[in-house]
């Protein structure tokens, strides 16, 4: 289920957006392969999403929203890997051949249909709890950084630090599930650079220049992610005088941060309050634009000013995206952009990692499963920094 209203392409993308634009990174399969034989690299991911079902049928069995909780998250179980064992049969069944994209909707279709709406919410609820807690202190360190470059590579590493709060990889929910995770241990533990695609030098330079009006920041995960990675760094393009959206999800995926938990994300990160979270609806039919801006008249983050801060129900509802469905509210609010970030493995590598775009793009994400290393050609938990600038 994806939001109500008709999901329209995203405006920055390339054009001719058929010939341009494809949202899998990883081709699962070639034309000259047999239709009717699974590719390796297909049995290899429905291998990796199989491994994944014990974890979410574990926070499936202990959702309190839901009746009988213990025998829907087996049937949740039973009936995925029935599915994922047909593709490696069969993968034009179930409306193969599969990639990334297929994979997650069928995951969430059948977890949905079962009545599960948000297996993770405990889990998310904690981890922003606790990073709340740490935003002032993160916040601090990083302002205490004279030198802009420098600042701004700390902001980075701080992204990928918290991109590893992502329980949608079965190695890191296990990590996560016996140990927790420290975003300070974890910026200062990433893999040392050149990461495996490393455009950070080439992006400090236009930075260092104030060239962007506006920048759209399709967001990830919950906790450390968005509140300690993408708020801070959102926070420093507001100082420069840029215009800051954030694309969240309509509906829950993983411990994907949605827009509904944004919007109080902020609201606990600032000095504001919010009568009305609906005001926010796009309201295509009456052709009124509402005013998305996420502060009252006292509003700041952290000393800076939110007037230019936005958020926007991107109308997505997986932890990958296909940029050719996003929301009429999104689509409305990026068209003037001049920046298009996309935060993640899932939106920014797994899929739009070749995505092309008639502004300034970059793609930022950890990468956190063996067959992305893999088709990269580098390592586990390697960091991608991928910039592209368009000149006009």
């Amino acid at each position: 289920m994806e939001s109500a209203s008709e999901l329209v392409p995203f405006p920055l993308l390339q054009t001719p957006i058929e010939a341009n634009y494809r949202a899998c990174t990883i081709p699962y399969r070639f034309p000259s392969d047999n239709p009717r034989k699974a590719t390796p690299t297909e049995i290899a991911w429905v291998d990796l999403f199989l491994n994944s079902i014990p974890s979410f049928k574990q926070r499936a069995e202990t959702d309190p929203t839901v009746t009988d909780a213990p025998f829907r998250a087996q049937k949740f179980a039973e009936r995925y890997a029935e599915i994922l064992e047909d593709f490696k049969k069969d993968p034009e069944s179930h409306g193969g051949p599969p990639d990334c994209i297929l994979l997650c909707r069928i995951r969430e279709q059948i977890l949905r249909e079962l009545g599960f709406r948000d297996i993770f919410k405990k889990v998310k609820d904690e981890e922003n709890a606790k990073a709340i807690s740490l935003f002032g202190d993160v916040v601090s360190l990083n302002d205490a950084i004279g030198d802009g470059g420098k600042r701004l590579e700390n902001l980075v590493r701080g992204i990928f630090a918290g991109n590893i709060f992502d329980l949608g990889s079965a190695q890191l929910a296990e990590v996560f599930s016996r140990d927790g995770m420290s975003f300070l241990a974890s910026c200062q533990n990433l893999v040392p650079r050149p990461w495996v695609i490393d455009d950070l030098e080439t992006f400090k330079v236009k930075w260092s220049k104030k060239p962007w009006k506006k920048a759209v920041i399709f967001v990830d995960n919950s906790g450390a992610d968005i509140i300690l990675g993408i708020l801070p760094f959102a926070r420093e393009l507001l100082r420069l005088g840029t215009q800051v959206v954030l694309a969240a999800n309509d509906l829950p995926s993983i411990n994907d941060v949605t827009y509904a938990e944004l919007i109080d994300v902020i609201a606990k990160v600032t000095e504001m309050n919010f009568n009305n979270v609906d005001c926010f609806r796009f309201l295509v039919e009456s052709d009124i634009v509402p005013n998305f801006q996420l502060k009252d008249e006292n509003g700041k983050l952290m000393g800076v000013d939110t007037t230019n801060l936005f958020v926007a129900n991107s109308g997505n509802d997986l932890p990958v995206i296909d940029l050719t469905r996003v929301s009429q509210e999104l689509a409305y609010l990026a068209s003037d952009a001049d920046l298009v970030i996309l935060e993640g493995m899932g939106r920014g590598i797994e899929t739009n990692l070749y995505a092309q775009f008639k502004c300034d793009s970059l793609k930022i994400g950890m990468v956190k499963h063996p067959e992305v290393a893999q088709f990269l050609g580098g390592r586990l938990y390697d960091c991608v920094f991928k910039y592209n600038e368009v000149t006009s």
